[in-house]
């Protein structure tokens, strides 16, 4: 169920790592020199994926031979329980130098701000606006540990720098304006190099899969081939003080150690990966005649639930398109949900509200907490000459949506010091336009 998304962001300092792979040259503000990475594409396909530097390492015919090539060890992943039906099964085998039962045991960590508890505060149905959320200073202490994603789905959305995300799978480079999803049960660490900001977003109880087009046909909305799965690279390498494993387990943090990098997977074949996406390539559909359609058109991912058509999490984005809806008021109309609407700015300014919400804050408005434009976006387009025009340029705002209700914890509405406590004041000015007099105009 995804309950703290609200409260917390994803804020990281600079890492110093002494991987030989590092896709960086020189700790600066900036990245110089990449390294090419390579990535098969296509969303829930069945890849199959080799380091170079182990030719043949992957089985031919089966899948757990007596011998593997090199002297691997096969292990398997699943995604699913074994009996899914096909379309829903996800499993991968990985092909490793060491399997991942090898590590001493798990023992608790201190969570910080991670909390389990959803009653430390009252529940708070107004609606909520965050500042942007404030970066730490950056620190020169080595940060060396893997976490292993115990979620159905986890998907980070960086806002303001480039993350390295290395896998058992691969290595992916995640820039703002790209998602990644990361799926249960899979390890991975994350690099950053600079003053870094982002959300998450943790799905229990579903994968994410495209929502279904319907009426648009084959083509529309994320097409599956410009998702991105990272190809097999591994690495041999034993650490004397040892690899810390990070483990989410019932909402607290477990540790473990390992002399062995967890990331010696030479190669792999499955449909249970994780992956990435360009919000840009997201193909927008839109209104052409009258009317402002529902946000669902830009929906990205989805996590269904078991009722038909209501998700336990939808991914949505507002990206640039033309508006040209005729007689109509353009920007999104006020509204009561009964799901509740999480939102983000990557980037830009969002249409219904140019001031107040900026890039690296957020908003929730929870079920059935009224929300709309605020007045200046209202009288501005109650008013307007009505012509085709950009929408959003420059801007990608994104929406998590959910048929369950979000609880903010005590971070989020007191430590981060992030919340605005005058959002509130953006719908104040809305005046009544009411004329009991008015006739419709002659045609």
């Amino acid at each position: 169920m995804t309950k703290h998304i609200c409260c917390r962001s994803l804020i990281g300092k600079e890492r110093y790592s002494d991987s030989p792979q590092l896709l960086f040259s020189g700790l600066l503000s900036h990245f110089a020199t990449y390294f090419v990475l390579k990535y098969m594409s296509g969303f829930g396909n069945e890849f199959a994926s080799e380091d170079s530097r182990c030719p043949g390492s992957l089985p031919e015919g089966q899948n757990n031979p007596q011998v593997c090539p090199y002297g691997l060890y096969a292990e398997q992943l699943s995604g699913s329980a074994f009996t899914c039906p096909r379309s829903t099964n996800k499993r991968s085998w990985l092909y490793r130098i060491l399997p991942s039962v090898r590590h001493k045991p798990f023992t608790p960590m201190s969570c910080g701000d991670l909390t389990e508890n959803w009653n430390e505060v009252e529940p708070d149905p107004n609606q909520l606006r965050w500042k942007p959320f404030n970066i730490p200073k950056s620190s020169e202490k080595k940060v060396d540990f893997i976490s292993v994603n115990k979620i159905h789905s986890c998907t980070y959305l960086p806002q303001q720098g480039e993350i390295l995300i290395t896998t058992e799978f691969g290595k992916m480079m995640v820039e703002p304006n790209e998602i990644c999803v990361i799926q249960q049960g899979m390890r991975f660490s994350v690099d950053v190099f600079r003053e870094t900001r982002g959300y998450i977003l943790e799905v229990f109880g579903a994968h994410f899969e495209l929502p279904d087009l319907g009426p648009i046909g084959a083509n529309g909305l994320a097409n599956p081939r410009d998702f991105q799965t990272p190809v097999a690279w591994y690495e041999d390498r034993t650490v004397a003080t040892g690899y810390t494993i990070v483990n989410k387990y019932q909402g607290k943090l477990f540790s473990c150690q390992q002399d062995f990098s967890p990331f010696n997977v030479v190669a792999w074949h499955g449909n249970y990966t994780p992956y990435k996406y360009n919000l840009e390539n997201f193909m927008v559909i839109n209104c052409v005649a009258f009317d402002h359609a529902d946000p669902s058109i830009f929906t990205v991912l989805t996590a269904k639930s078991t009722r038909p058509g209501v998700a336990i999490a939808d991914f949505v984005i507002f990206p640039p398109r033309w508006g040209i809806a005729d007689h109509t008021f353009r920007p999104p109309y006020y509204h009561r949900n009964c799901m509740s609407e999480f939102m983000g700015l990557i980037k830009g300014h969002y249409e219904a509200k140019e001031e107040g919400f900026q890039p690296g804050g957020a908003s929730l408005h929870s079920i059935m907490t009224p929300h709309g434009p605020d007045v200046d976006c209202f009288e501005k387009n109650s008013t307007a000459v009505l012509k085709p025009e950009r929408v959003a340029e420059g801007t990608m705002a994104f929406m998590f949506e959910s048929s369950f209700s979000m609880a903010v914890t005590k971070w989020g509405l007191d430590t981060c010091h992030c919340l605005d406590k005058s959002y509130y004041k953006c719908w104040e000015a809305l005046k009544s336009h009411f004329n009991p007099n008015w006739k419709p105009s002659s045609k």
